[in-house]
């Protein structure tokens, strides 16, 4: 007799409304032309000089940096060193899937979690 496979997600909770839900709300509300609209009254404003309109289409087009940049001594200190941040942070999973090649066998069950979790969710919340 096979032993069921519990749970991994514990409790419920009734449906709330999520970001999800206003989302569709709102694309159901604004088509595709009402948006391209919008977007070239930016363009026109940005162009005109708007630093809001400016700052709005940035913000989309370019996105905010994740990141600081770094300092002038850090960039000095590479150039000396010869390190190039951005080769080894490639690198850096190649490297250990060479060095340590039984962490690959994690990949498929971190797979088969996030499958299991996504199935028991909707029940979870009441959906």
């Amino acid at each position: 007799m096979t032993k069921p496979t519990p749970a991994l997600l514990r409790g419920s909770a009734p449906h709330r409304r999520t970001q999800t839900d206003y989302m569709g709300a709102l694309t159901d509300a604004v088509t595709l032309d009402d948006w391209r609209d919008v977007v070239a009254a930016a363009v026109v404003k940005a162009k005109d000089g708007d630093p809001h309109a400016r700052a709005w289409l940035a913000q989309y087009l370019v996105g905010k940096p994740d990141a600081k940049a770094p300092t002038p001594l850090t960039v000095v200190v590479q150039q000396l060193s010869g390190a190039d941040p951005v080769v080894d942070g490639l690198a850096r999973p190649i490297i250990e899937r060479q060095r340590f090649p039984s962490l690959d066998l994690l990949d498929d069950t971190g797979d088969a979690i996030r499958e299991r979790v996504a199935a028991e969710l909707p029940a979870r919340i009441g959906k």
